[in-house]
């Protein structure tokens, strides 16, 4: 398939596998040494990757006490190459003992784009994603501030993060939106309805968690363990026992599939996506460069129509309760 895949309705061509960064300091254990992390994003860029996700809100806490601002990572290692990438970041959450806090008001966007800009080191930000749907504003109000920030130079595109159809058809109405992301693999579908509506709006979808946390690489098993309380993953029902005998026998089929193709289930779990719509872009994150090549790698494996309908034929039978998204009844 093609090295490059258009962004919605921009003039940004990005690589048709992104790096989602997050992990580096936020969500999957205790925060990667700095010097370490800015290398394997560096590493990234030097394997292929030009589309690089982030976020005012990834944070973690070092070793040291001190804090580790994953936008601070990202902005440090593109810097020499800037002109050569695309860099999204996002708005509007905020990580808390009680959950996520949502504020898209005005003046708190207006405040968090110029933090984002001195953090990432950057004059202008190529694409600015609302994070999460603040209930407390109408998405006319957050399109008009993004309308504003694209005449001031500040961002050059914006996106939605975990959207619906009719919040991003008001969105759009006032200032046209070039991507949503929202959760996509094969554990989590529900967002295949928005295919027509992106398909008429010329919307990319940027598919965060896009192996299901990890779980469709392969990597893992009933046994595998997950430090509490700073790995999102040890509360995932699909990685407790029911979780991995449900997942089995798809499991099994991307095996069989990676053997035929010389590849690896999580290869296969990136192509099923993509090979679906050419305006698909996954973001796997992963720290490792062992696995950054393996799935910029996943470019090159092709699955016919007829394959990703033996897939979707298993995923429809299929009921795994994962995280983001309920059992089917």
């Amino acid at each position: 398939m093609s090295e490059k895949r258009k962004l919605g309705n921009s003039d940004l061509s990005v690589t048709s596998v992104g790096l989602g960064c997050m992990g580096f300091s936020h969500a999957y254990g205790a925060p990667t040494e700095k010097s370490e992390a800015v290398k394997m994003i560096r590493k990234a860029f030097d394997m292929g990757y030009n589309f690089f996700d982030t976020a005012e809100c990834y944070i973690g806490t070092n070793a040291d006490g001190s804090m580790s601002f994953n936008e601070k990572l990202v902005g440090e290692a593109l810097r020499d190459v800037r002109d050569k990438v695309v860099i999204a970041t996002k708005f509007g959450v905020e990580h808390s003992s009680m959950g996520l806090l949502t504020d898209s008001s005005p003046e708190t966007i207006r405040q968090a784009v110029e933090g984002s800009l001195v953090r990432l080191g950057v004059d202008c930000i190529d694409l600015y994603y609302q994070h999460r749907v603040d209930p407390k504003v109408e998405p006319e109000i957050v399109a008009d501030v993004m309308k504003e920030l694209i005449k001031e130079g500040k961002i050059r595109y914006w996106g939605i993060s975990e959207t619906d159809e009719a919040y991003l058809r008001r969105a759009n109405a006032v200032c046209p939106v070039t991507a949503i992301q929202n959760r996509y693999s094969m554990l989590a579908r529900e967002h295949e309805k928005l295919f027509p509506v992106l398909e008429e709006l010329n919307v990319a979808f940027v598919a965060f968690s896009p192996l299901g946390n990890g779980f469709l690489s392969g990597k893992y098993d009933e046994n595998s363990k997950f430090e509490d309380g700073v790995d999102f993953r040890s509360h995932m029902p699909q990685y407790t026992k029911d979780g991995f005998e449900a997942g089995r026998e798809l499991m099994e089929l991307l095996g069989k599939m990676a053997e035929e193709k010389n590849a690896t289930s999580g290869q296969i779990s990136l192509a099923w996506m993509m090979c679906k719509k050419p305006y698909i872009i996954p973001i796997p994150g992963s720290r490792k460069e062992e696995r950054l090549k393996e799935n910029i790698g996943s470019k090159d494996v092709i699955l016919s129509d007829k394959e990703i309908a033996v897939i979707d034929d298993l995923l429809d039978k299929m009921n795994m309760p994962v995280y983001g998204q309920s059992a089917k009844k």
